[in-house]
């Protein structure tokens, strides 16, 4: 069953801590301490796969993840492995009752945020009763953002959890014993060369207060390839914002300040190549599903474990990615043994040019039983597009989002909203 699943990821092989975890879940509970970008998520996910019994008609397994991207990158993983088995991902920033609607009919896996998935069980919508697979995953973001309450919660309503998987990206001097955690084995790949990132550190040296023009130096240099920008504040984040915007550089911008849709159509268009510019706070750090990430820049600079976690956005899976930090003369971190190598920075900036591909919105998705070559046959045969004008194509359950030749949009939008996908008018417009 592993290689079955294995081949429909396309992955050839295992890393060995996804090796070890696997062989440890077996027998134990364990503990897997591992950088961000290592694989982690399939290193749980493969043992919890391995233990879902097909006769049982209530929920299996549990996967708590600290954010609404990690837990949706958690179902899409395991969505991919196609085991056959009803899977939901349930939380905050929506209402309740679709998810509700849904636990009518018990999937094998939930997977959700602490907060929300405490809430349906205090509502009787969730019964864990069978549960007896659970993941706490990157359970340290967990902790530090005031999960540990509704975790003890959750955790206390599992009566017959008979194992148990923690993962962290970093190391913690004691395992809360609210975890239940029972003769744990402790897997820890922190220092661990192959799982280690293969980074390039340099620096750009700023003068005065002003950082903004060497970024977008910076950022011109770089060209079209993916980067993300980590600011400290989410107020940073809007103020280099603005300062892009005047420079007609198109980006994206990611915060905790921002609105549910808001955050998944940005980090949608960063995935698909129409924005090749994220500039986030330390939210985007961890458990997001963007793992080709060229560049890591430090507007701001963070504190040692943090530098790690933006660093872990590069650089993923044995690739190769460079970091840079913006410093003043005489300035460094405390954390680096010493200065890394300075990034000489053109006199004059020419800004790269604007991306391949735009979005496409139309308004059907799963639950209308659209799939993607549903999709490409119909946008390639009304749309009047050939496969190379095609990209990256996300089906939600009630949309979908084509990466699209920007050159060519607007006239496939006037050729498609006439027309009927599956025998259904949708909405056609480029995504906002």
């Amino acid at each position: 069953m592993q290689q079955r699943i294995l081949d429909r990821l396309k992955i050839a092989q295992l890393t060995p801590m996804q090796e070890a975890t696997v062989q440890a879940a077996t027998q134990h509970d364990v503990v897997v301490l591992s950088p961000t970008g290592s694989g982690k998520t399939l290193a749980f996910l493969l043992p919890l796969a391995l233990r879902l019994q097909e006769n049982q008609k209530r929920v299996q397994a549990l996967v708590l993840a600290p954010t609404r991207e990690l837990a949706q990158q958690i179902e899409q993983v395991l969505k991919q492995m196609s085991l056959g088995y009803k899977v939901d991902c349930f939380y905050g920033g929506h209402g309740i009752y679709e998810e509700k609607k849904s636990l009518a009919s018990p999937p094998a896996v939930v997977i959700g945020t602490p907060g929300r998935i405490a809430a349906h069980l205090r509502e009787g919508y969730l019964k864990a009763d069978t549960l007896h697979t659970l993941v706490l995953d990157e359970f340290d973001k967990a902790l530090e953002m005031g999960f540990q309450e509704d975790m003890a919660y959750i955790i206390g309503q599992l009566p017959k959890v008979s194992r148990r998987l923690l993962t962290s990206a970093t190391a913690m001097p004691q395992v809360p014993a609210f975890t239940g955690l029972r003769d744990a084995v402790t897997l820890n790949f922190l220092q661990d060369t192959s799982s280690t990132p293969d980074l390039l550190l340099k620096y750009v040296p700023v003068e005065g207060q002003d950082k903004l023009s060497p970024l977008y130096r910076l950022l011109c240099l770089l060209g079209t390839q993916p980067t993300l920008v980590f600011c400290n504040q989410r107020e940073a984040v809007e103020q280099v914002s603005t300062f892009l915007q005047k420079k007609k550089l198109a980006h994206g911008i990611f915060h905790g300040g921002l609105e549910q849709p808001d955050r998944e159509r940005t980090l949608l268009k960063f995935r698909n190549g129409t924005q090749h510019l994220l500039v986030s706070t330390d939210l985007a750090a961890r458990g997001l599903d963007i793992p080709e990430v060229a560049f890591v820049i430090h507007f701001q600079l963070p504190d040692a474990s943090t530098f790690l976690h933006r660093n872990g956005r590069t650089a993923r899976m044995n690739a190769k990615g460079t970091v840079y930090l913006l410093l003043h003369s005489g300035e460094k971190p405390a954390y680096l043994p010493h200065l890394p190598a300075q990034e000489k920075l053109p006199a004059t900036a020419t800004p790269p040019p604007p991306s391949f591909w735009d979005t496409l919105y139309l308004s059907a998705g799963k639950k209308d039983k659209v799939n993607k070559v549903d999709v490409v046959g119909w946008m390639l045969q009304k749309g009047g597009l050939e496969k190379a004008d095609l990209g990256k194509i996300e089906v939600q359950d009630n949309a979908t989002f084509v990466a699209v030749n920007r050159k060519k949009l607007e006239k496939a939008v006037q050729l498609l909203r006439p027309e009927k996908l599956k025998g259904k008018k949708v909405k056609v417009e480029r995504a906002s």
